[in-house]
């Protein structure tokens, strides 16, 4: 395969993976705030999380493959596996292995909530509060785009949406049934929390 078009890829997959990892963000404290109203159901903001979350594993795997195929970086598996394996730009790539880490535990954990229980689950899911600006600061120090006017309109973007979500996720009021929720919880037998 061609190195120029290798190269192309993993940008492209890059900007888009930190758009959508955005996004993601964005929806997940919306989600948690219960934002919603007559046009927008809150289920279509959880839902709109859930599919988003999938493109952004799927944009990420491509960003990484064609980064570690490049024959240009010379990257390989372990700069891709191990934090700060990288003899390429180490701090950076360390940072956006570390970024896929914890997504890769978001991501199974989500799939296996059932079976790790809500508790366990919150409790990792709580890491795409490290992840987010991990990411963000791997593509910052490491993009070959980062700055560039484009770029820096794009990650002014993402930044400025996130921190309006969270914004919102702070000032709103929140679920009115949180307290009842918490008491019913510690009520009930062990094990029927998850």
């Amino acid at each position: 395969m061609n190195s120029t078009l290798l190269w192309y890829t993993t940008r492209g997959a890059g900007v888009v993976s930190m758009v959508l990892l955005s996004g993601v963000m964005a929806l997940g404290m919306l989600t948690r705030a219960r934002a919603g109203g007559r046009r927008w159901p809150r289920f279509l903001t959880a839902a709109l999380h859930r599919d988003l979350s999938l493109m952004a594993l799927v944009f990420l795997c491509l960003h990484i493959v064609t980064a570690v195929v490049d024959p240009y970086t010379h990257l390989g598996i372990t700069a891709a596996t191990v934090p700060f394996g990288s003899p390429y730009r180490t701090v950076w790539l360390g940072l956006g292995t570390i970024a896929l880490d914890l997504m890769l535990a978001i991501a199974a954990t989500s799939l296996l909530r059932s079976v790790v229980g809500r508790r366990a689950w919150r409790a990792i899911h709580g890491l795409a509060y490290a992840c987010w600006p991990i990411a963000v600061l791997h593509g910052l120090g490491t993009g070959t785009d980062a700055g560039s006017l484009w770029m820096s309109g794009v990650t002014v973007l993402c930044v400025a949406g996130v921190l309006s979500a969270a914004a919102y996720r702070l000032l709103s009021p929140g679920d009115p049934l949180a307290g009842e929720k918490r008491v019913a919880l510690r009520r009930a037998p062990s094990g029927a929390g998850r």
